[in-house]
Order: C-alpha cells, then structure tokens, then sequence
C-alpha cells in the first residue's frame, strides 16, 4: 500500500464554512424578510460562495451534515 492520497484535495472538496451574518449587510429585499432577526449563520463553500442562510448555528451545521460535507466554524 505505497500509493499517496492526497487527503487536502479531498477535504476541501467536502468542506463548508460556518459564520455569523449580520442580518444589517444582507440585501435589502432579504432585510425585509427578517425584520425580527438581528444574526442569521451562513453556509460557504471552500471558494467563499454562500450556499445557505439559516437562523442558528446548529442548523446550519445540521445542514452541511445531512449533505455529507464537513462543516467547520470560521469567526
């Protein structure tokens, strides 16, 4: 077994980004939707694109989980 895996590649494949948004710097149209709602967490993929919004971080890292990506928390 002296073949090399490349464990980065792979990982990064699979990894998401967890972080706390401000509600404040979304788009305006998504302000008006949650008006009530002061933080939301966010979902990025490795290359900074948000692919969800959610109102609590264990959500969020419910989320990630349930479509086989490893989900790790940036602050």
């Amino acid at each position: 077994m002296d073949s090399k895996f490349d464990f980065h590649d792979n990982v990064a494949e699979n990894t998401v980004y967890i972080r706390q948004v401000a509600t404040n710097t979304l788009p305006q149209e998504l302000q008006e939707q949650l008006s009530d709602v002061d933080n939301l967490y966010a979902v990025h993929d490795a290359e900074g694109e948000r692919l969800a919004l959610v109102r609590d971080r264990k959500m969020a890292f419910m989320l990630a989980r349930q479509n086989e990506l490893m989900p790790v928390s940036v602050h």
